[in-house]
């Protein structure tokens, strides 16, 4: 299912507009058949007179599986087991979804010198095209990630009247989906994405997304047409994000580009841009038929407005257009910042410096936004915003994935994520583990893929694309393995050093030359549930790319997809007897991994929602305690973690802060809560209370709070002192837990520690609910009914800010979560971007959050509130 939303802000929007007369989109009016169905040739075809009455309606950009979905032939695979019903490749055959694809549309050449071309940016896997009955390619294409690019001008029809026919063909092999990491791991053979063959968080993609799967667009130029623009920007020394620009020292911009002219004639003419009204320019004289990369004068930025990852400073962005006299241009967005990175000797992993300033890594691991490739710049900005709000600043794309989109990266720029980009390797496919369920030894899984020379010319291909964007940080070989040898030296020693070379390349995902392993194991994890104190106490690897916990969404969303008649909470075996877990097969088939005996200290478990409302303290409470562990031991055992994973690209029931259908659970609060630049916490294993500051400057005149408040509300000030902390670490205070261990015995108790500015605003608030002796929150399960009261203002479009107050006299008000509803469907509005949620209330005070949604129009919503002692209740929005 996917959801449409409302025009982004015009930065979204601005590439689009710049380039709209000289390009577009062939997004509409697609037809595609089975070739099976049809008999006649690409050159019959693709003639304007052939009929396609009977033929599908097709989805460009989008696969064969994404089309037979539209046109109700195919069931939706996310919900319960309706993926089971849709055949698969392997059984099929790979005729069965080798697919024609035809578009009609009106075009001509603009003038005499005037060129055509058709620009395809994802097939998978391999097509040939035909356009007016003639054949377009000279020899098949294949790969999934190699952009293709066809002067078209020859082949138009003179009246305008064209038609396109492209013949898609799936990977070969298509792969066996037996269950294991990637099936039997044959689909590593092709250049393309691993976990359409199913993994231990997916199940296998029923047409390996065999399609059109990324844009195809048209474009117009004149004889000289600008291609793959290459942006470099340098900032020396050390600065800081709160010196404005006009005292920041000067920055360095190199722009380069490849100019290809299409004509039998020697053109000269001029490249060009202009940045805050200064003009750099040169000369250039092309000879017929060349390509070559053109190199400009360097410019000076005097008053350079720099670029800093989320959590650190703004993400200011520049844009120009690169103009060749007369001909062509292309519209060009950067930020102006530089990489670096060292090797830390005291955690034994690399660390990252961005404008001179080490960076501590707050990442998550980022699959796609939808395995089915159905990718928008819409859905990508709300994924993408969804990290910012979680305090991360940097996504890892997985391995058995894409090189992510530009789009994708444009999100990234804008909310100040940075971003680190495997390329499409995996241990599991690619042979590090011996696997009974892996078709072939692991000797010749090692030299997958087969094609060698296509997985380079395809890594050339994706750098140019992506190489510009100030948000990717680094590159790497592969998920926890390197490519073949051919290809990783390639990679390390000639592609990235010549065409980017401002990057630092890891040789994969848990190698030693990013975080060197002491510990044995695989380098990376721990998996699944953890106890809390783990997260603080237990050493594990120095710049961890994947660790995680649990992740499962509340009843709300668990009933999208999961069939009325599965929505059974799982069973609980009994301490010893492997916690509790489900043989529900939905459940199952949905990836569910167990919470063990978490969720049942807080009380019996009544119903599936009232599982999945404990799930939600869990989830809270796992990944505030994993982001605090790690920044608790800042640059003296990491430099930074990665978690394991903050998305499902479909409805799986395990590691997500958000789900499929971009609703929030608490996991994304959590997170948000403990990853906060400037963050009060306290450490359960040494009982001392802590700040992390990841800002550069030192923070002083802090007042801290620590306050205790008990099951009836009472609440008593332990102490409050004065602190400062320097810039960019984690340090210790004040000693507090004997004394709240003696506190929390008998039932559990809440813990609020608060630091206030000199201006006695509160900077950070933490507020952890603690068990008793036993491990149990006994006394939250009988934690009295709260008497919140909430106001909800309309504050602009799309603009709610909502008032929780929680009267003196009364317990704390626990855990409330706020959602929007459609007052129609009594369903919730998705997605919604809230400023805080999961938020707990005390005594005689109040908390203000602030929503963010796209209004549909003529529909007024209203706000749900409910919380661990509060029933929810839907609240009017006042104007």
């Amino acid at each position: 299912m996917m959801r449409k939303y409302a025009p982004l802000l015009w930065l979204l929007t601005l590439p689009t507009l710049l380039s709209a007369q000289s390009e577009y989109e062939l997004n509409t009016g697609w037809k595609c058949q089975a070739i099976g169905k049809i008999h006649a040739t690409g050159e019959k075809l693709s003639q304007p007179g052939f009929s396609t009455r009977d033929w599908l309606d097709a989805t460009v950009p989008g696969t064969v599986l994404t089309t037979l979905i539209n046109n109700h032939l195919e069931p939706d695979p996310f919900y319960g087991l309706n993926n089971t019903k849709t055949p698969d490749i392997y059984t099929t055959g790979r005729d069965h979804y080798t697919y024609w694809f035809i578009k009609d549309f009106e075009e001509t050449a603009h003038g005499p010198s005037g060129e055509v071309w058709l620009d395809l940016r994802g097939v998978n896997y391999g097509c040939d095209i035909w356009l007016n009955g003639h054949k377009v390619t000279e020899h098949t294409h294949f790969g999934m990630y190699l952009r293709q690019s066809y002067n078209i001008t020859k082949q138009l029809a003179t009246h305008g009247n064209n038609r396109l026919a492209i013949l898609v063909y799936p990977p070969d092999p298509v792969g066996n989906p037996n269950g294991g990491q990637g099936g039997d791991g044959e689909i590593a053979r092709n250049v393309t994405h691993q976990y359409v063959a199913g993994w231990d968080w997916i199940q296998p993609i029923r047409d390996r997304n065999t399609g059109i799967w990324d844009k195809v667009t048209l474009r117009h130029t004149a004889a000289v047409r600008i291609r793959n623009p290459h942006l470099i920007t340098e900032v020396s020394g050390i600065r800081f994000p709160d010196v404005t620009a006009n005292n920041q020292a000067p920055a360095v911009l190199r722009i380069s580009a490849e100019l290809e002219n299409a004509s039998a004639d020697t053109v000269t003419g001029t490249l060009s841009y202009t940045l805050d009204g200064e003009s750099t320019t040169t000369s250039v004289k092309l000879a017929p038929g060349a390509t070559k990369e053109v190199r400009l004068p360097f410019q000076i930025i005097r008053h350079p407005r720099l670029w800093w990852p989320n959590g650190y400073g703004a993400q200011e962005l520049y844009h120009t257009i690169l103009s060749f006299t007369g001909s062509d241009s292309l519209p060009l967005t950067f930020g102006v910042r530089q990489l670096s990175t060292s090797w830390n000797p005291t955690t034994r992993s690399r660390q990252l410096e961005v404008n001179g300033q080490k960076i501590f890594i707050k990442g998550g691991n980022y699959i796609v936004s939808d395995e089915l490739l159905r990718l928008s710049p819409e859905r990508y900005d709300a994924e993408v915003r969804f990290h910012r709000d979680m305090n991360l600043n940097l996504i890892r794309v997985w391995g058995g994935a894409l090189t992510e989109r530009p789009e994708f990266y444009d999100a990234c720029d804008r909310y100040g994520l940075l971003v680190f980009q495997d390329f499409w390797n995996s241990g599991d496919c690619n042979g590090r583990w011996e696997d009974p369920m892996k078709k072939e030894d692991q000797w010749t899984r090692k030299k997958y893929p087969d094609d060698h020379g296509l997985f380079i010319a395809s890594a050339i291909d994706q750098v140019k694309l992506l190489r510009n964007h100030p948000s990717l940080a680094f590159w790497c070989g592969g998920n926890e393995i390197t490519p073949p040898e051919d290809i990783f030296l390639a990679l390390k020693d000639s592609i990235l050093p010549t065409l980017d070379g401002t990057r630092t390349f890891f040789d994969y995902s848990n190698s030693d030359s990013m975080s060197y392993n002491t510990l044995g194991g695989n380098g990376d994890g721990p998996y699944g549930i953890q106890d809390i104190n783990t997260f603080w106490g237990k050493r594990t690897f120095p710049f961890n790319s994947e660790v995680g916990s649990v992740g499962m969404g509340d009843f709300e969303s668990l009933e999208r997809f999961i069939p009325k008649e599965h929505l059974v909470a799982p069973a609980y075996r009994g301490k010893g007897k492997d916690g509790e877990g489900t043989a529900d097969e939905v459940w199952s088939y949905h990836k569910y991994i167990s919470y063990d005996s978490s969720v049942y200290a807080y009380g019996p478990v009544k119903d599936l929602r009232d599982f999945a409302e404990k799930a939600q303290l869990v989830n809270y409470d796992q990944y505030r305690a994993l982001m605090e562990g790690f920044s608790s031991h800042m640059w003296e055992w990491y430099t930074g973690s990665i978690i394991w994973k903050t998305q499902n690209p479909w409805t799986a029931l395990r590691g997500q802060m958000y789900d499929y259908y971009l609703d929030v659970n608490a996991c994304l609060y959590g997170l948000h809560t403990g990853s906060e630049p400037l963050h009060i916490m306290y450490d359960p294993v040494t009982g001392m209370t802590m700040i992390a500051n990841n800002t550069f400057r030192t923070q002083r005149d802090l007042m801290m709070q620590v306050r205790v408040v008990d099951m009836a509300g009472k609440a008593r000030m332990l102490t409050q002192q004065f602190f400062e902390v320097g810039p960019t670490v984690a340090k210790n205070y004040i000693p507090i837990g004997r004394q709240l261990d003696r506190l929390r015995s008998k039932e559990g108790l809440f813990l609020s520690l608060r630091l206030l500015d000199a201006h006695q605003q509160i900077v950070s608030d933490n507020f952890y609910w603690l068990p008793d002796s036993t491990g149990n929150y006994s006394g939250l399960q009988t934690l009295a009914t709260s008497a919140l009261t909430v106001e909800a203002t309309r504050t602009g479009a799309g603009q709610i800010t909502v008032t929780l107050k929680n009267p003196a006299g009364g317990p704390v008000a626990f855990f409330n979560r706020v959602s929007l509803v459609d007052p129609t469907t009594k369903q919730r509005v998705l997605p919604v971007f809230y400023s805080d949620n999961y938020v707990s209330v005390l005594p005689g005070e109040s908390k203000t959050l602030t929503l963010d949604y796209t209004p549909k129009p003529g529909t007024t919503p209203r706000v749900a509130v409910r919380g661990w002692n509060l029933a929810e209740k839907l609240y009017s929005i006042h104007p």
